[in-house]
């Protein structure tokens, strides 16, 4: 299964969990489960702690062995996070909507008890202590803070959201009471100190960059870490006897690297008992005695990704039409029936649709319609010609006209036939930030077929030219993804019934973020993106508008799109510092609704999270934004 091109920003979003939520079970769902229904936001096989068996060893499988157990390194991963969230202190968690919770094993509560500044107030939990007996203290939120600032260059920290902003730290009243001041108001202050990591992993650059790389020797949670064999492909953790809280039920837990294409055998024949799988395995994994499949979505997202530095698409225009070629609804149908959820699309850049605030704002750029689309293209500058000439050694999208496409093969669905008419006057075209009105959304002529559908293929019988040139973009797929490589595929198709010729490029799973996308070779790309649970301040560098840099080059942070606005800047900039969080959700969803009409970007679906276990393993499953609470988890009595 392909990896996000970032496991995550911030170890909150998915770092530990405020508990296992009791959610409506999803094993019941079929692929022809009504689409208006909601699923559950978490879907785990709960079961009460007297009900979980003292002892054993859990084996779950994953993607890989960290390279480090700092979360705040550029080499952490989902693997890296897991392990912290049953080692280290989480202050606030995140529950299935995506939503912070105070986490009271070592929180008691913590207030803002002043805006100008701002200023937050930590009470400890007094019964939290390190593995090494010292209690946690302000010293380790003095330790955590100066490492991850950025005010020195020696600590290798991949990012220093929110940190940055902190003016003092120091201890309250009392031994157990901590008070940071704020330089500038912080609406995400809950990210922060999450994990927290002791000041023998903060408190030095040396002991930041190297000493939790293969080991935490001081740690606080139900479980210590024991073991990291990189050649065995083993992460164990073992009960800490030191840990304050519910005991774990768990001798030992061990996160093994296990292949996607082997994870169904590994739990056919025991050697794994809670894996996630993807849809090809889900059929062979439900046909096996004692496994159960749990399903929700995934926190992530699925996007398109429009180059808007280089080419046709640095013209706004041509982007709102790619945007409005593309059936979004047929894809994720394709997608998420097959997994037995609901085939919803997704409607948000920063929220996503299982999560608490969210709001379908695709309304800004217009809604799946092939002749607005022509005729924003033609507003462009861009003619109907002849169709262009295949570029050697490029697979170009579109089947031979008329050619039935099987259903159920890669180019089944999704498409909409183009008319050889000419293009209407452009009309309810997007706009950005020069005041004109956003797109109507109620347009659906050409709406492509549902994706369960056999579909008659009918490319454009003209393409899209300029000068003599023709509209041909290039489509980086990553290799290794079966999902992404069957989405493109229809992808392609979609844009060729408006005239767009797309050159689909499969590159390696290894190459495909660093080589291609981080260094803007791509007109079009496919991959994953993961939801936050502060999207105020974790959307600021993956929308905020590009500089340049003074070796003239563009400093993207993680907007890859290379597309922004100063409003949308604005409208970031004010979110992340706005302390009412209605005021701050309203400001989000304005800047949504502009990201949304610069089409730098489409987010097309959340994944289906599909997580497969042994009937006999209680308190595990899918979790959606929901971490396990690890203390929990066991097997059955």
């Amino acid at each position: 299964m392909h990896r996000t091109p970032r496991a995550r920003r911030r170890a909150a979003g998915a770092a530990a969990a405020a508990g296992v939520l009791a959610a409506a079970a999803l094993a019941g769902c079929s692929p022809s489960s009504d689409a208006d229904h909601v699923p559950a936001a978490v879907d785990v096989a709960s079961a009460s702690r007297g009900a979980v068996k003292d002892g054993g060893t859990l084996r779950w499988a994953v993607d890989d062995i960290p390279g480090t157990l700092n979360t705040f390194q550029a080499a952490a991963d989902q693997e890296t996070s897991q392990i912290a969230a049953a080692t280290l202190p989480s202050l606030f968690t995140v529950d299935g909507e995506g939503r912070p919770q105070r986490d009271g094993d070592f929180l008691q509560s913590a207030k803002v008890t002043s805006t100008k500044p701002q200023k937050v107030v930590y009470q400890l939990n007094p019964k939290a202590v390190w593995s090494n007996g010292r209690p946690l203290s302000a010293a380790d939120f003095t330790a955590q803070w100066k490492a991850l600032s950025g005010a020195n260059a020696s600590f290798w920290s991949a990012h220093n959201a929110g940190y940055d902003r902190i003016a003092s730290v120091r201890q309250g009243k009392d031994a157990h009471e901590v008070e940071v001041t704020f330089k500038e108001p912080t609406a995400d202050w809950q990210s922060l100190f999450t994990p927290l990591y002791p000041k023998e992993v903060t408190g030095t650059p040396d002991a930041f960059n190297d000493s939790a790389r293969d080991s935490l020797k001081v740690s606080a949670g139900p479980f210590a870490v024991q073991s990291v064999d990189t050649s065995a492909g083993t992460a164990t953790l073992a009960r800490d006897p030191k840990w304050w809280g519910d005991r774990a039920k768990l001798s030992h837990l061990v996160f093994t690297a296990v292949p996607a294409a082997k994870r169904a055998a590994a739990l056919a024949d025991g050697t794994v008992d809670v894996a996630r799988i993807d849809t090809s395995a889900q059929s062979r994994v439900e046909g096996e005695r004692g496994i159960r499949v749990h399903r929700t979505l995934d926190p992530s997202y699925t996007q398109l990704t429009l180059n808007g530095a280089s080419g046709p698409l640095t013209d706004q225009r041509v982007r709102q039409a790619v945007a409005r070629a593309i059936d979004r609804q047929a894809i994720a149908t394709y997608v998420l029936k097959p997994a037995g959820l609901p085939a919803s699309t997704l409607g948000n850049h920063l929220v996503l649709g299982s999560q608490y605030g969210y709001r379908d704002d695709s309304s800004a750029v217009g809604g799946t319609d092939v002749k607005s689309a022509q005729a924003l293209l033609a507003d462009a500058g861009w003619q109907q010609g002849h169709a262009a000439q295949a570029t050697p050694g490029a697979k170009a999208a579109g089947p031979e006209p008329g050619k039935p496409v099987p259903s159920g093969s890669a180019s089944a669905s999704g498409t909409a036939s183009a008319s050889p008419s000419g293009s209407a006057s452009p009309s309810g075209s997007a706009a950005g930030d020069d005041g004109t009105e956003a797109a109507d959304a109620t347009q659906s002529a050409g709406t492509a077929q549902a994706a369960d559908q056999q579909a008659i293929v009918q490319p454009a019988a003209v393409r899209m030219n300029k000068a003599g040139h023709p509209l041909a973009l290039r489509f980086v797929l990553p290799q290794d993804s079966p999902t992404l490589d069957a989405v493109g595929d229809r992808i392609a198709h979609m844009l060729a019934a408006v005239g767009v010729r797309t050159e689909i490029d499969k590159v390696s799973d290894d190459s495909f973020f660093h080589d291609h996308i981080a260094s803007g070779d791509f007109d079009l790309a496919l991959y994953d993106w993961p939801g936050s649970a502060y999207p105020a301040s974790d959307a600021r560098p993956v929308y905020g508008k590009p500089v340049p840099a003074a070796d003239g080059s563009l400093t993207v942070r993680e907007n890859y799109s290379r597309v922004g606005t100063d409003r949308i800047d604005q409208l970031l900039d004010q979110a992340g510092d706005e302390l009412d969080q209605s005021r701050a959700q309203d400001l989000t969803a304005q800047a949504d609704e502009r990201i949304w009409a610069e089409a730098g970007s489409v987010p097309l679906y959340q994944p289906p999270q599909l997580v497969a276990t042994r009937t006999s393993v209680a308190n595990a499953g899918a979790f959606g934004f929901l971490t396990p609470r690890y203390q929990d988890i066991g097997f059955r009595k």
